[in-house]
């Protein structure tokens, strides 16, 4: 079988959520409700069952307590940041990205560069995560658990419609403008009363 990680498109570090997220996406997109009476039918069925498959695998090795390093045997990953991996998989990004920071700018390689994606992608920063993962999918085209990290930031980045217009008047106005402006007007009306 294929590298599960690499089946559902994410990283062997991501979290159980993001498993779950990628997984539900996938299994939206090729459930075989979607094909009947077409052609690829057969085709879809077949990707849901190695998705099925994926998933499981990684559900059952994350319950067993195995690492997603187990893939590293394959070639899926190998890495020159143990100590970098361990802090990020605990949670830990501040420390994580304190040794990235200490690491000379002759040595950050691609890996350097994906590590600190991680890092900005769980603080939820995805515009400069996804900065950091082109990068080292720039310089490690071949490395598949960078391609992986790319694709998925790609598909968020598309799936995501930043731009909520209830005025209907074209402007490009999204949720956090609107309570950021609400915010701000209250502020204003505070500072009002008391001058």
């Amino acid at each position: 079988m294929n590298n599960p990680y690499e089946v559902l498109g994410i990283s062997p570090n991501a979290t159980d959520e993001e498993v779950k997220h990628a997984y539900r996406e996938l299994a939206k997109k090729y459930h075989p409700d979607n094909y009947a009476d077409n052609p690829l039918s057969d085709l879809a069925e077949q990707k849901m069952k190695e998705i099925n498959a994926a998933y499981d695998e990684i559900c059952e090795s994350r319950k067993n307590g195995q690492q997603s390093s187990s893939y590293s045997s394959s070639g899926y990953t190998s890495t020159s940041f143990p100590d970098v991996r361990k802090l990020i998989m605990e949670g830990r990004l501040d420390d994580a990205a304190e040794l990235l920071n200490g690491v000379s700018d002759d040595r950050r390689n691609a890996e350097w560069y994906f590590l600190m994606g991680m890092v900005y992608s769980r603080r939820g920063w995805s515009d400069q995560a996804f900065n950091y993962f082109q990068r080292a999918h720039n310089m490690d085209p071949d490395n598949a658990e960078y391609s992986a990290m790319l694709n998925n930031m790609n598909n968020r980045r598309t799936n995501f419609n930043p731009g909520y217009n209830t005025a209907g008047n074209g402007s490009d106005c999204s949720c956090c403008d609107i309570c950021a402006a609400v915010y701000c007007t209250n502020c204003l009306c505070n500072c009002a009363r008391g001058c």
